[in-house]
């Protein structure tokens, strides 16, 4: 098994880092969740989550589910996603760092975790699936040349 290289992980926390922003960003103007406290005055999601401990967990995750199926993929989905979920419901409950609004609950949050994690892998199989392909095209173009 070889060891992905870096520009796979890098892909991986751009990917994340993107669809955390549109969907923190959706459920903030949509009056879900506040931030009261912010690291940068000009963003109103939370910067430390979005770009650096959700996109760094994703990494990780998809380490582990390189090599898995579908339902060791699913579990190990749910092995991240429920300990993010509830560690967002206990800083909600007990801190001023994060705010429910509007009905939204640690099970909304449980749910976005995961549905971006899940996403985030298939992009990036996606993505890995074309670029090997391209790869297998070129290299048989290649040896079609040198044979004629």
């Amino acid at each position: 098994m070889r060891k992905p290289p870096m520009k796979d992980w890098i892909m991986i926390f751009l990917i994340k880092s993107y669809i955390a922003t549109f969907l923190d960003n959706l459920a903030v103007r949509n009056g879900y969740i506040r931030y009261p406290v912010k690291l940068f005055k000009s963003f109103d999601i939370s910067v430390i989550f979005s770009y650096l401990i959700f996109p760094i967990t994703c990494i990780y995750f998809n380490q582990l589910t390189k090599q898995s199926k579908i339902v060791g993929t699913l579990f190990t989905c749910i092995a991240f996603s429920v300990p993010m979920a509830l560690f967002e419901n206990i800083l909600e409950k007990n801190t001023k760092l994060i705010n429910y609004k509007r009905n939204w609950s640690w099970v909304h949050s449980l749910c976005s975790i995961f549905f971006t994690f899940i996403v985030v892998r298939s992009l990036y199989k996606l993505i890995n699936s074309y670029a090997e392909r391209q790869s297998n095209e070129k290299t048989a173009n290649h040896l079609n040349t040198i044979d004629h």
